[in-house]
């Protein structure tokens, strides 16, 4: 069976650069000027208008010849720019400056190893890279010459930042570039996931998948408006706002802090990396109405001390996304603000821009829509599916199976690895590796992943990448791994990565304990901490394996469950 949208049809629109839904819709000529972000380690604001004309005279700098003082960008010289920086509002003009001159980036996690950034690096073939001076360090592991590494937060000798490619533009008066054309097809951007499997990848994002992601969000906005009155906002300047702790390099961070937040006035408060405490204290100082987390977070907070004594009276508006949110977190959630009508939750992946699903407002598109308890919500606008069941037919209502999307979002593949983007998108559909039921009603409920990459913190861990991480030791202690998901971490469905490990000769001489230390240090010193194995690592005498050789990590799972159970 398909499903599709209740929601109306996307409209048609002609193909641009993005940049041209963002800042220069009629409706914006009208707006007042207004603090659009406040940085919370610098106490920095910065107005909607100061923002537009900081992203204008950045594109100009990005794409001006050298001879005018410019970089001379262009996307027909291959370029790439990486971004390797924590949340900062240059970080964010800087996405749309490119954007302007269609010069595509790529989004580096600000919590990568050496090793994880150079592989980031090779899959986008970045030419050059911003960072924030925190992260200089790690930026310069690249082997990049100094002159094309920049900053995007303070000075150092030796390296140009964002502020003075800007000021510069200013003070040599260069005449502000116009913005480029760009079709539905236009790369934009690469942000990394480990898709059904395997290493990460490098999923390629365009305007186009912008463009209606964002006309899904105005549609949703629209259809809400019919039932529900605009909200008040009691706040110092009457605007909604917003705190963002998520990382712009992750695809909820960056479309909330980067796209949607330019749809109305509203101003997002920044805070650079994440800090309970500072949350906290930053929710009554900014008079914060809207608060974006994912389901590691929510845990945080619900379990912290301060959480019940807090002051949080000002927060009218909690999403949650990126991994699905168990129903008793929900509800520690709701019985603290139990004026919250829901709790913003969705489904959805990198692969297909950002929402597949996003749980309704009860009662609208005329009462079609239903917001289920333990529901992920109902088909964004644009968006088919259909759920496949293990035999390849099409499940029936209350089924579970694999679901398979399409429409507008979907990127446009995996860069540089056609084999990957092949099997993932397949005559148009997006196969996500995950099993969900979709009900009467059309209301999608997340039941498991097929998939062997795992969901931790709302970031996606590669076994294979863990695997072959271990394998690689220079000691060649092991011979074989295995590595899987198994209970342990900080919500029911979290599942927390676990070796199984088998012998090498050398390792064998060297001891049991000896070999797990060695190894549990190679891997925190080569992965980042969410990719640590926290479920521990397992010494067998070897790894079970089906007849045609494919290893059952259901075997080692089940017996460390039992195992697990017999202690308790």
């Amino acid at each position: 069976m398909y499903y599709k949208s209740l929601f109306p049809e996307m409209p048609k629109v002609p193909e641009s650069n993005v940049h041209h839904l963002f800042f220069n819709r009629p409706d914006q000529r009208e707006w007042p000027d207004y603090n659009l972000f406040v940085n919370v380690a610098t106490g920095q604001r910065l107005s909607f208008r100061e923002f537009v004309d900081r992203v204008r005279d950045g594109a100009t700098a990005m794409g001006a010849d050298v001879t005018q003082g410019g970089l001379s960008l262009r996307p027909e010289n291959g370029e790439v720019v990486g971004i390797l920086s924590e949340n900062c509002s240059d970080y964010i003009a800087l996405i749309h400056s490119l954007l302007a001159i269609t010069v595509p980036f790529a989004l580096f996690s600000s919590y990568s190893t050496s090793y994880e950034l150079k592989h980031a690096k090779s899959l986008a073939q970045a030419t050059r890279v911003f960072t924030s001076l925190a992260l200089l360090p790690l930026a310069s592991t690249l082997g990049l010459p100094a002159d094309r590494i920049y900053l995007l937060d303070g000075e150092k000798k030796g390296y140009t930042s964002y502020d003075q490619l800007v000021s510069s533009v200013r003070k040599n008066d260069i005449p502000r570039l116009p913005v480029r054309h760009a079709t539905k097809d236009t790369l934009a951007y690469l942000v990394y996931s480990s898709g059904t499997s395997g290493l990460p990848k490098a999923v390629m994002i365009s305007h186009g998948n912008i463009t209606f992601a964002t006309l899904g969000m105005i549609i949703q906005a629209m259809e809400t408006a019919k039932i529900q009155a605009p909200p008040v906002w009691d706040t110092p300047d009457g605007l909604q706002v917003s705190f963002n702790v998520l990382p712009v390099y992750h695809s909820i961070g960056l479309c909330i802090t980067s796209f949607f937040n330019f749809l109305k006035p509203s101003t997002i408060v920044i805070l650079p990396k994440w800090n309970i405490d500072a949350f906290f204290e930053c929710v009554p100082k900014y008079h914060i109405t809207t608060v974006s987390l994912v389901p590691s977070l929510v845990h945080q907070l619900v379990h912290h001390s301060r959480f019940k004594t807090a002051n949080l009276s000002s927060i009218k508006g909690i999403s949650c996304g990126a991994a699905h949110l168990p129903p008793q977190l929900a509800d520690q959630l709701h019985a603290r603000f139990p004026a919250l009508n829901r709790v913003v939750e969705g489904y959805g992946l990198s692969e297909f821009t950002m929402a597949v699903a996003m749980k309704p407002v009860h009662g609208m598109l005329n009462g079609h829509a239903k917001n289920k308890p333990g529901s992920v919500g109902i088909l964004v606008p644009g968006v088919e599916a259909r759920i496949v069941s293990p035999d390849g037919s099409l499940a029936g209502p209350n089924e579970a199976g694999e679901i398979h999307v399409r429409g507008p979002t979907t990127a446009l593949g995996y860069k540089g690895n056609d084999k990957a983007t092949r099997e993932t998108f397949v005559d148009g559909w997006v196969r996500t590796g995950d099993q969900l039921r979709i009900d009467e009603d059309g209301v999608l409920f997340f039941v498991d992943r097929i998939k062997d990459t795992l969901k931790i913190s709302g970031m996606h861990v590669s076994p294979v990448e863990i695997e072959k991480t271990l394998l690689a030791h220079p000691d060649k202690l092991i011979i074989d791994v295995s590595v899987a998901g198994v209970s342990g971490g900080r919500t029911w469905d979290e599942r927390i990565p676990r070796a199984w490990v088998v012998l090498s000769h050398a390792g064998a001489s060297l001891g049991e304990k000896e070999v797990v230390a060695q190894l549990d240090a190679w891997v925190q010193e080569r992965l980042s901490r969410y990719k640590w194995l926290r479920g521990g690592i397992g010494i067998v005498e070897s790894i079970p394996k089906s007849p045609t050789g494919k290893v059952l990590k259901r075997v080692l799972v089940e017996q460390f469950d039992r195992e697990a159970k017999a202690k308790l």
